[in-house]
């Protein structure tokens, strides 16, 4: 029985035409295969009598040019416009969807060994996002369900701060317990996940007016920026005081405005970033003064700054966020100038992080994004936090890196942090 729509016919000529321009094409089987289906019926060919009896064509993954085209009626009628479309549509198909095919079988391996020389990107995962005791409460014993008494001290008359007014910085320790800076609340909380605790840092003290920055020492000693005394505060790992680090009298301090602070552990330097004396100065575990760089007034030169306000060290490198100038500088650890790296904004309350592959986070609080550099300073890919699953971050500012792979954001809009793991070669469980 006959197709319902007719049949379309295809002669022994034509079929060893298409034969023959099949073999001449880059992409044979497909050919054979498309002249196969022209000679079955179907309503594409309804009494379509007109044959292709002269093709051929050259191809490559990213065109098809047709050359030589002669359309032919077997009978010698008229063609119609219906035919006309019908083969424009064939032609179409076969010299648009065959390099299409042919691309993802033909890959050009120049292109496949450059996209495996890429550095590694890292893809963070959505972990957690805490702001109060009640994130790490909610699984506890009533009888558990208390602070930290020998970091959190005794209690005082003044009302209990167990949420995220303003956090300003963050950092963790080698039990993985993570200290929140609250300018806000004018105190430093304890999240302890590990061991289901939380708990502030002298609540109550005279010790402690503003915290603004942290850091963290091999022995787990903490170190916090004072903005209202002008000093660092230096606390042990059970978070009670030992001394006090720039104080030169009961009223002066040897810095101006301290901001972002960060430890060297094969020193024991402590550096420090003097924004508006525009300078990063070192000392020594004691508060003696080391080394400093920069120079009042600031510079946009080598070694110069404006408004320094963070400061990272990885691998014997010094990396320094100078806001005012918009850029990342690198040092030696003996603040020796190696290069820079121009960002497209940065103020006050932009993030700096680096990760154990030397990879450089930068946050931007204004676009609600995270940038990411190679070492050397070539941008390697930047992620959109708002827009990853079960993460609503409003303006990503402060940021920590623990484990490698473990970055902490602060989300200055919501007043919470939240913690994303990043894959790579060396990513470890985050807490």
């Amino acid at each position: 029985m006959g197709h319902p729509y007719g049949q379309g016919v295809v002669d022994k000529e034509a079929s060893s035409q298409m034969r023959e321009a099949s073999c001449a094409s880059p992409y044979p089987s497909l050919v054979e295969t498309l002249a196969r289906d022209y000679s079955q019926p179907g309503p594409l060919r309804t009494r379509d009598r007109s044959l292709v009896t002269q093709l051929t064509f050259s191809c490559d993954a990213g065109r098809c040019a047709s050359s030589g085209l002669q359309m032919k009626s077997k009978q010698g009628e008229a063609v119609s416009v219906g035919k006309s479309i019908r083969r424009f549509l064939y032609l179409f198909l076969l010299c648009g969807f065959v390099p299409a095919v042919a691309a993802q079988d033909h890959a050009d391996p120049a292109k496949l060994a450059q996209t495996d020389a890429r550095p590694v990107s890292a893809t963070p995962n959505f972990v957690r996002a805490f702001s109060s005791a009640d994130d790490i409460r909610k699984s506890l014993h009533p009888i558990l369900d208390r602070s930290l008494d020998i970091i959190a001290g005794p209690k005082d008359s003044e009302p209990r701060v167990e949420g995220l007014q303003s956090p300003a910085a963050i950092a963790t320790d080698s039990s993985d317990r993570v200290f929140v800076a609250d300018r806000g609340a004018k105190t430093v909380h304890i999240f302890d996940f590990v061991h289901g605790k939380y708990g502030l840092l002298e609540r109550g003290n005279a010790h402690l007016g503003i915290p603004i920055a942290l850091a963290v020492d091999g022995q787990d000693n903490l170190y916090v920026t004072d903005e209202l005394s002008r000093t660092i505060l230096v606390y042990d790992s059970t978070g009670k005081f030992r001394r006090t680090l720039g104080k030169l009298s009961e009223e002066e301090s040897y810095f101006e405005s301290p901001a972002g602070i960060a430890i060297d552990n094969a020193t024991g330097h402590i550096y420090v970033c003097d924004m508006h004396r525009h300078m990063v100065v070192v000392l020594d575990n004691r508060g003696r003064l080391v080394a400093k760089t920069g120079k009042r007034g600031g510079g946009d030169g080598p070694g110069d700054f404006k408004l320094p306000t963070q400061v990272v060290i990885h691998d014997g490198e010094l990396f320094v966020l100078d806001a005012g100038n918009t850029r990342i500088q690198i040092f030696d650890t003996a603040l020796h100038f190696r290069r820079a790296i121009n960002l497209p904004y940065a103020d006050g309350r932009t993030g700096l992080a680096v990760d154990d592959q030397g990879n450089i986070y930068v946050s931007d609080p204004v676009v609600d994004q995270i940038e990411v550099f190679t070492r050397e300073g070539r941008p390697l890919y930047r992620f959109d936090l708002g827009s990853l699953k079960a993460a609503y971050l409003g303006q990503p500012a402060g940021l920590w890196i623990s484990e490698g792979s473990c970055l902490y954001v602060i989300d200055e809009q919501k007043h919470s942090v939240n913690l994303f793991q990043l894959s790579g070669q060396n990513a470890q469980h985050c807490p």
